[in-house]
């Protein structure tokens, strides 16, 4: 009797063996212009990313840069013939395929992804409409967006929505349930959906009259019925209003605007381009009418930070923004309710509403600002202490204001927690809380300072919103506090 094969030495790590890249087509054949493995394959290959049955495996997803057709191919140096009782090796072709991972079109054979992509050269232009140019230090950039309703941004979207699961921690597709093992998409609302493409442009060697175009990244955005003031008032009197018949363009409806997706290629990360496209993204929200609010759906901590730097760049060039200050003729009382600690701070709800900055961004982001006016003495920084001044008891007093309003919110945000714990715990946690907000903020403002003089350079900025400050979820152990 054959002895059973050692069937961990068939077993292959995906995130290892998973490589995409970006070819550009030219007269001489496929030029590559970056490649990099994913972040994350378990959503495709299971919790423990492992592929089953191969030695020496490549998976090879190639992307022609300009309208992102993708080709996969494989390669390995043996395969499995499993004997009686030992599984299959995985069928990596039937994975991407019944999963609704990639179109058909990606499984044909090489020559046919290598001619047609010399063959269409640098004839192709981006599909919807272009919504903004960009000059950068490396060349020229074009945000392009369309509709999901039409086919070329469908056929698009259907091209990198793979780039979603292997980049972004718990993404999922459009249309698809994240919460069901069925890979069925339905798009039955892509009247609400928005997407958004990043490309770097430069002039064609082909044909110097026309461009050539590199994707570098996307978003998607949803929208949602704002339920507000109505646009129109209803008539004062009168028997002959009727309710509309429901033949209406939701597009003409008040929203609240969701940012969903935000995907920046990491062959094109850390160069400030997911500052351009958020930035382009919402400033045409800023402007859109029947947006009142704009959200982004659980950003990650990186993409926080990006969030944070244009909200607070934006802000920054609004003039009743700029007023707001902490009122150092305020005194704070024993007991009692607390006085309004901002000059000006009657008017925060306009600003924000004018804004279109939902309230827990608007709040974080004055927060930071106010932090930035603080004495150098008090204003928490990444400095070593011995580099501050010594504070007098103005300043002392202004680092109190502003520590009062990180807690009232921190505490109004958590208050079903804390209102579990004993007082002095409770103080201790918000203490403790705060320390971390103010570290944070630091880190921030540090980060908005690089930025005003050169361009905006997060890391990562793809994925889902990172763990809040918080210790323990259990409140019997200890409250969560969070800074939200």
């Amino acid at each position: 009797m054959a002895a059973l094969p050692d069937l961990a030495e068939w077993l292959v790590n995906s995130n290892d063996a998973f490589n995409i890249s970006l070819v550009s087509p030219s007269k001489s054949g496929l030029r590559l212009i970056g490649s990099f493995h994913p972040n994350f394959t378990y959503p495709i290959f299971g919790d423990e990313e492992k592929i089953f049955g191969y030695k020496d495996l490549k998976i090879s997803l190639r992307f022609r840069a300009n309208d992102m057709r993708p080709h996969l191919e494989t390669t390995y140096s043996k395969k499995l013939s499993p004997p009686a009782g030992v599984e299959e090796p995985t069928d990596i072709n039937a994975v991407l395929q019944d999963g609704s991972h990639l179109p058909k079109v990606a499984f044909v054979k090489s020559s046919d992804f290598e001619s047609s992509s010399q063959q269409l050269g640098d004839k192709w232009t981006p599909p919807g409409t272009l919504q903004e140019t960009i000059n950068g230090p490396d060349g020229q950039y074009e945000v392009w967006k369309g509709s999901l309703e039409d086919p070329a941004i469908k056929q698009l979207n259907s091209r990198v929505q793979i780039l979603v699961p292997l980049l972004i921690e718990g993404g999922s597709y459009i249309g698809q349930n994240p919460e069901s093992d069925s890979s069925d998409i339905d798009l039955s609302d892509a009247n609400r959906w928005t997407v958004f493409f990043l490309y770097r442009t430069q002039n064609s060697d082909e044909e110097p009259d026309k461009k050539s175009y590199v994707f570098v990244g996307y978003s998607t955005v949803y929208r949602f019925f704002y339920f507000g003031r109505p646009l129109t008032p209803p008539p004062e009197s009168g028997d002959d209003w009727e309710l509309p018949d429901g033949n209406f363009d939701l597009r003409k409806l008040p929203c609240r605007t969701r940012l969903s997706q935000f995907v920046i290629l990491p062959p094109f990360q850390g160069k400030g381009n997911g500052a351009k496209l958020y930035k382009s993204i919402f400033q045409h929200y800023h402007k859109h009418d029947q947006t009142y609010e704009f959200t982004v759906e659980n950003p990650n901590e990186a993409f926080d930070d990006l969030r944070d730097v244009c909200d607070l760049t934006f802000l920054k060039a609004i003039p009743d923004f700029v007023d707001l200050k902490l009122d150092s003729s305020v005194t704070i009382p024993k007991k009692g309710p607390v006085p309004n600690l901002i000059v000006g701070g009657e008017r925060l709800e306009k600003i924000r509403l004018a804004a279109k900055i939902a309230p827990r961004q608007f709040h974080r982001v004055l927060e930071m600002y106010l932090m930035s006016q603080l004495p150098a003495s008090v204003q928490p920084s990444m400095l070593f202490e011995d580099a501050r001044p010594r504070p007098t008891q103005a300043d002392k007093h202004l680092e109190k204001l502003w520590q009062l309003i990180v807690k009232q919110r921190l505490y109004r945000h958590n208050r079903e927690a804390l209102s579990q714990i004993e007082q002095a715990e409770r103080i201790d946690r918000l203490q403790e809380t705060l320390i971390g907000v103010e570290l944070e903020y630091a880190r921030i403002l540090a980060a908005h300072e690089r930025a005003a003089g050169h361009s905006l350079s997060p890391s990562q900025p793809n994925g889902k919103r990172k763990w809040d400050e918080a210790a323990d979820d259990s409140v019997s152990k200890k409250a969560r506090v969070d800074d939200a």
